[in-house]
């Protein structure tokens, strides 16, 4: 106890000397947040090295002398799996690291020299940064705390596009069967819950983001537990509140209505209030590429998810008491990841892409007056870009490895600068491959703007 008071005091004094830092690092399914991770602290370990990052004020003028991992404060919450990242990036052959499935934390310190008048070199400094690593989904459950069951049942209904449909078919079916005035059956509402879990997996993998309850899909502690024995009920709406409500208590609509209640109060509402209120700074990872190679029902599944997503958080800038006692993010990124399956020429159209996919959200932050920033990137560059011969003209390419061992060229297409019209999706505009890590024959991790992204993020605490 005395050790953790200890810890807690340390803590609150270089909050308050503005040394100490917490960023969240957070996206969908696929965004690569592992990857992102890795690279992050890779990059920063390897300062001063072999590691690129000109775009990282402290690093170009040779002021960043480093990192180390240090032990993380919080002893309940699982450690950031850095190595076991690391030795899959380095396998023969090299793999993606396997995606975490849970929140997990990592606590760095960085360390460099001050700058003086005139640039000159002043002291040396320690910046102590908490990396936060959470997944997406459960952000995405956020919005169920505006929500009463019946509500939500309606705002699911509205996401259930014709390819959703046909991947939910099985749960459309088992529920559709159900009446809400039936006496619920424990063993019944279980298997139709099964059912629904199974239709957010699948429409998952299919490539779709806007999927809620997010713990179905990446449950962690709460595997098989009856609080994720729900489902909503189609075909119900607000029309029918009245008769709804005057349901007995143990029937399906009432007994569905307490289960999802229970998870709003015990499941999401704790995540938020123990987690997302401690974070200074924000990174959301957004796989653009993927949602356009998809086609136009998944991307515009995105564009919903996203907008959830961000209506999630608390923004706005910090005074010192709220720096010490309820921190809120006070400066955000917003990246297009995977930067490198594309030729360089096209970046700026993926971040033109990605500010119209969040327009609305973009809108509000700026009229909070919260910094934000989007751009694209690489953790991990997989690709070589080149300039090739191809009939009778110059064209831009990439070289690289494909998942299953092929060395290829490929020519990857325009990505568009605004949200796609009908006809791109008609002639299919985009081809996106998925490429394996490279074999290093350097010490530092190759990458697209890290450094870009880590100069906004951590760039200012580095003076």
């Amino acid at each position: 106890m005395r050790r953790h008071l200890t810890q807690e005091l340390h803590n609150l004094i270089e909050r308050g000397r503005d040394r100490q830092l917490r960023l969240a690092v957070t996206g969908l399914s696929r965004a690569g947040k592992t990857a992102f991770l890795t690279s992050l602290v890779h990059q920063l370990r390897h300062a001063g090295l072999e590691a690129r990052l000109d775009l990282l004020r402290a690093a170009r003028e040779g002021r960043l002398l480093g990192a180390q991992r240090v032990a993380q404060p919080d002893l309940g919450v699982p450690r950031f799996p850095y190595d076991a990242a690391m030795a899959a990036l380095d396998g023969t052959p090299p793999q993606w690291p396997a995606p975490t499935r849970g929140i997990s934390e990592l606590r760095l310190t960085i360390k460099h020299r001050t700058r003086r008048a005139r640039g000159l070199l002043g002291d040396t400094a320690t910046l102590t940064l908490d990396l936060i690593d959470y997944p997406g989904e459960w952000l995405l459950d956020l919005p169920l705390l505006e929500h009463d069951f019946l509500s939500w049942c309606e705002a699911q209904q509205a996401t259930l596009g014709a390819e959703r449909q046909r991947l939910s078919a099985a749960w459309l079916q088992a529920a559709g069967a159900l009446s809400p005035d039936d006496t619920a059956d424990e063993n019944h509402l279980a298997e139709v819950a099964a059912h629904y879990a199974t239709a957010l997996r699948a429409s998952r993998e299919a490539g779709f983001a806007d999927l809620q309850p997010g713990r179905f899909l990446l449950p962690g502690d709460l595997e098989d537990a009856p609080v994720l024995q729900f489902f909503p009920l189609p075909d119900i709406g607000e029309a029918q509140r009245a008769e709804l409500e005057a349901l007995p208590d143990s029937s399906v609509y009432k007994t569905l209505a307490r289960r999802f209640d229970h998870y709003r109060r015990h499941v999401v509402k704790p995540f938020y209030r123990d987690h997302f209120r401690r974070f200074d700074r924000q990174i959301v990872l957004v796989d653009v590429l993927g949602a356009l190679n998809a086609g136009p029902e998944r991307f515009e599944d995105l564009s919903r998810a996203l907008g959830t997503l961000m209506r999630s958080f608390d923004y706005g800038k910090r005074s010192l008491l709220n720096r010490l006692f309820s921190p809120r993010i006070d400066r955000l990124a917003i990246a297009a990841t995977k930067a490198d399956h594309v030729t360089p020429e096209q970046h700026p159209n993926v971040v033109a892409l990605l500010e119209a996919l969040l327009a609305e959200p973009l809108k509000d932050l700026r009229y909070a007056d919260v910094p934000v920033k989007a751009l694209s990137l690489a953790s991990v560059s997989a690709t070589e870009p080149r300039d090739v011969e191809h009939e009778g003209r110059r064209r831009a390419a990439l070289r690289g490895t494909t998942l299953e061992g092929e060395d290829v060229l490929l020519f990857p297409g325009d990505v568009p600068p605004r949200l796609p019209a009908h006809d791109f999706w008609a002639r299919q505009g985009f081809a996106f491959t998925a490429f394996r890590p490279p074999q290093r024959d350097t010490a530092a991790l190759p990458h697209v703007r890290m450094d870009a992204a880590l100069d906004w993020l951590i760039g200012d605490k580095l003076t």
